[in-house]
């Protein structure tokens, strides 16, 4: 079979039955483990920026949770609009909806809306809390050209209902993309997803990366390098980050998780030995550090095993939203959450120190604030 065809032969076979090799939870930690070496430092040499992590409002958190935001199995656009209004208003300190967006994003900025569409329909980034966030922004001025919904997979995003005829004027991209006949590999014999990134910004870590023909259409390269999405490096200037309330393990797969993996290619190799330095240290380099702005965890319909994929029986109404500039900060609280809820379902007995060491990464990388004792949580029932 002719390597252009048999990737559209995969695509045929449905997009969630091809990703199942590159979908995993965060290993197990061993503090004596030697970690491979990594270009972390180069990232840190790039100076600072006013708008970079953690942001205008270190280590604050807003937790509004609404009983009635899950009606019928569905989010309520307008359960998540008040709940996301609610939390813009006390996170800024504004009274007028429109001046705490403008507190982040401007009529000039292109925003990329950064959803997670990676364990399908089920548990998907709720599009009545993507709306919402569409709807505050034309509010506020922004208008539906200067917005973008990304994710790393394109096909993913379709098939959970981020379409351009869904969001008309908004546009829907993704890394790893497709023809319109479902193939991967252009008439040169190169994938479609090779033009969508930049190899001038790239993550090294000294592991290589190797994948049969089944898995790398969803890696884009192998090697050493890890490459930035150009939707991170040319096309946004701001980035929204709206992943979903799940676990990973024992860890959770919040906001840095859903930026770091989402916007690097060739990262099925981090996973075994670096998951913890990845979710960190990715954060750090400047198309996320310095553009992501605000981070809105989706808690309409989470889970608590399973994650990150989807699986019915471990899924829950957490019915509550998580916002702040902090991405750290929101892991953290996001994890409590989770955790308690692991307990409560004797998932596990108690919490595991270790599965938040990425977090203490990024704390000591100054992306925020990790340590509980210096996060400061406002939680409203509405």
């Amino acid at each position: 079979m002719q390597r252009r065809n048999f990737f559209k032969s995969i695509a045929a076979t449905g997009l969630g039955a091809a990703l199942s090799p590159v979908i995993k939870s965060a290993p197990v930690y061993t503090a004596d483990s030697v970690k491979p070496k990594t270009n972390i430092a180069e990232a840190m040499a790039v100076p600072r920026t006013t708008l970079s992590m953690p942001g205008k409002y270190p280590g604050r958190v807003v937790k509004v949770n609404n009983a009635n935001a899950v009606v019928d199995g569905k989010p309520s656009e307008e359960a998540a609009y008040e709940m996301l209004k609610r939390c813009m208003l006390e996170l800024t300190g504004e009274h007028d909806l429109s001046k705490a967006w403008l507190q982040f994003v401007g009529p000039d900025d292109v925003i990329g809306i950064k959803v997670n569409p990676v364990a399908g329909k089920l548990l998907t980034t709720s599009h009545a809390v993507t709306r919402s966030i569409v709807k505050q922004l034309e509010e506020a001025g922004i208008h539906r050209s200067n917005m973008m919904i990304w994710d790393r997979r394109e096909m993913q995003l379709h098939e959970t209902g981020y379409t351009e005829d869904n969001y008309p004027g908004i546009k829907i991209k993704g890394t790893e993309c497709q023809d319109a006949q479902g193939g991967f590999i252009n008439k040169e014999g190169k994938f479609y997803s090779e033009d969508r990134i930049d190899k001038k910004c790239y993550f090294f870590a000294d592991v290589e990366g190797e994948y049969d023909a089944y898995t790398m259409p969803y890696m884009v390269n192998g090697g050493k390098n890890s490459y930035f999405t150009k939707i991170c490096t040319e096309d946004v200037t701001k980035i929204i980050n709206v992943p979903v309330l799940k676990n990973a393990g024992s860890a959770v797969t919040l906001c840095l998780k859903n930026l770091a993996f989402g916007a690097i290619t060739n990262t099925g190799r981090l996973h075994q030995q670096l998951w913890h330095e990845t979710c960190a240290y990715a954060c750090a380099f400047s198309p996320l550090r310095d553009k992501v702005v605000l981070n809105i965890v989706d808690g309409l319909i989470g889970c608590f095993d399973g994650g990150p994929s989807a699986n019915p029986q471990f899924m829950c109404n957490y019915n509550t939203l998580l916002v702040g500039s902090d991405p750290v900060a929101v892991d953290r609280i996001g994890h409590d959450i989770v955790i308690a809820k692991r307990i409560e379902e004797g998932i596990q007995v108690k919490d595991k120190p270790e599965a938040i060491r990425f977090m203490h990464l990024a704390e000591e990388l100054k992306l925020g604030i990790a340590d509980r004792n210096n996060i400061s949580l406002t939680e409203f029932n509405v």
